[in-house]
């Protein structure tokens, strides 16, 4: 059924259920280069959880589900023909994935110590979360935080020195 055909059609005995359980309605699926070792970085890094796992002869990933909190995320190899590439085959990622956490700085310290790159320190900001981004051994952006609690006085200092960086065509990362 292409996504532009009306579901309507099928009977209700063709429906198990719409969205799997465990599954949300948008689920990011990452493509990497060396699948095995990028799922054993996300347990080590963010203590995912794999689910199931599909390889082929040579090893490589074609299919692999794991959970990270309470969300699902996707994943394979890149394959050659393929129109998926991985940011490391792209040199770039034009999407990164947020983590929100309990404790972010040990999380935080938990994904640099994995082998997580920092492209954004971990700091208090003006919206009032405490949040970082990183970049995975794979190319992947990740970005995490909690919700904190912060003066309005310290927020908007904060957001008077980014908005300051912004207006002079600087970014913060």
């Amino acid at each position: 059924m292409s996504s532009k055909e009306d579901s309507s059609s099928l009977s209700n005995q063709q429906v198990i259920r719409a969205i799997p359980p465990g599954e949300h309605s948008v689920t990011p699926y990452l493509t990497v280069n060396n699948g095995i070792k990028a799922i054993e970085f996300y347990k080590k890094a963010f203590n995912a959880e794999e689910l199931f796992r599909e390889t082929i002869s040579d090893e490589k990933i074609l299919h692999a589900r794991m959970r990270i909190g309470d969300s699902i995320v996707r994943m394979s190899d890149e394959f050659p023909g393929s129109t998926h590439k991985s940011p490391v085959s792209l040199g770039a990622t034009t999407v990164t994935l947020h983590i929100y956490t309990q404790n972010v700085d040990e999380l935080w310290q938990q994904a640099v110590q994995a082998g997580a790159q920092v492209i954004m320190p971990l700091d208090n900001q003006f919206w009032g979360e405490r949040y970082g981004m990183l970049v995975d051994p794979f190319g992947h952006q990740w970005s995490m935080s909690m919700a904190i609690k912060m003066s309005p006085e310290e927020m908007s200092a904060k957001r008077k020195a980014v908005m300051s960086m912004f207006l002079k065509g600087e970014h913060p990362i």
